[in-house]
């Protein structure tokens, strides 16, 4: 698996917004989470480019991530932009 349950916890602990191994449904863990998988995909179609199964796979993480995305906006702008920054997203 691409992604083992050490990385997961390191991920949670690292862009949580308690910073907790058990903090896995904080918008900013989720979406640091979608975007180690969008990266992962979007090399996986680097290799394959006409896998378009993944390619839907991908489409549907990234608008669940702009939704997410969108709702911090909303409620929190200060967590919206220290996470923006931290991952390296563009928005």
């Amino acid at each position: 698996m691409y992604l083992t349950s050490e990385a997961k916890t390191k991920l949670f602990q690292k862009h949580g917004a308690t910073k907790s191994a058990k903090d896995t449904g904080s918008p900013e863990s989720q979406v640091a989470l979608f975007t180690f998988r969008i990266n992962s995909i979007n090399e996986h179609l680097k290799q394959f480019p006409k896998d378009h199964h993944s390619r839907q796979g991908l489409l549907k993480l990234v608008g669940k991530r702009k939704r997410l995305l969108t709702y911090l906006q909303q409620n929190d702008i200060e967590r919206y932009r220290h996470l923006i920054a931290d991952l390296g997203i563009r928005k």
